[in-house]
């Protein structure tokens, strides 16, 4: 993650004036999310540790929840809220199925 002080600083896009600038700050909001989403996946990891029950993995009122946020988000923010919400409904899915992955693998 580069730092915003630091002499290899991305610009804001704003500020961007050519297609390498706007490349290295893409690449590095890019390698900042990886590393939001393997912080999510760790929290996936405490579910599956925490959750007794199998066939709580699956929540279905909490899924839709996570993506109403998220679109919620997206108004705030002035971003296409389908785009997110499409894009939360993969993560979802995907954590979903990493989660009961992981609730078998811990209880063999």
């Amino acid at each position: 993650m580069t730092l915003k002080n630091s002499p290899n600083a991305v610009k804001d896009p704003a500020d961007c004036a050519d297609m390498a600038e706007v490349r290295a700050g893409v690449d590095d909001v890019d390698a900042q999310i990886v590393q939001l989403l393997a912080r999510r996946f760790g929290y996936m990891d405490a579910a599956a540790r925490i959750k007794q029950d199998r066939d709580t993995v699956r929540d279905e009122v909490r899924k839709a929840q996570v993506i109403a946020n998220a679109r919620k988000a997206a108004l705030e923010l002035r971003i296409p809220q389908d785009v997110v919400s499409d894009m939360w409904e993969t993560l979802v899915e995907g954590s979903i199925a990493y989660e009961f992955a992981r609730w078998d693998a811990l209880r063999g």
